[in-house]
């Protein structure tokens, strides 16, 4: 199934691109997905905000077909 994925601020530049298209398997969480693509680049990040379809989700959730996921680098400031 495929579904779309966004790259935002400073993982845009390290992933070289800032949206892919993505063929995956039932059950694949959000959190799995993220982790068989930053294998593929060295991500060094201690951790990633994911949303799907423009809401916040936890690692768990499970993608559907068509889904819109978008990950973004940890927030800092103050």
């Amino acid at each position: 199934m495929e579904i779309s994925v966004k790259y935002f601020a400073s993982l845009r530049e390290i992933m070289g691109t800032p949206e892919i298209q993505v063929d995956i398997t039932e059950a694949t969480s959000v959190d799995g997905l993220w982790q068989t693509l930053s294998a593929e680049k060295t991500v060094e990040l201690d951790s990633v905000m994911m949303t799907v379809n423009h809401e916040y989700v936890k690692p768990g959730y499970v993608l559907k077909a068509g889904d819109e996921v978008a990950f973004f680098p940890p927030v800092t400031g103050g």
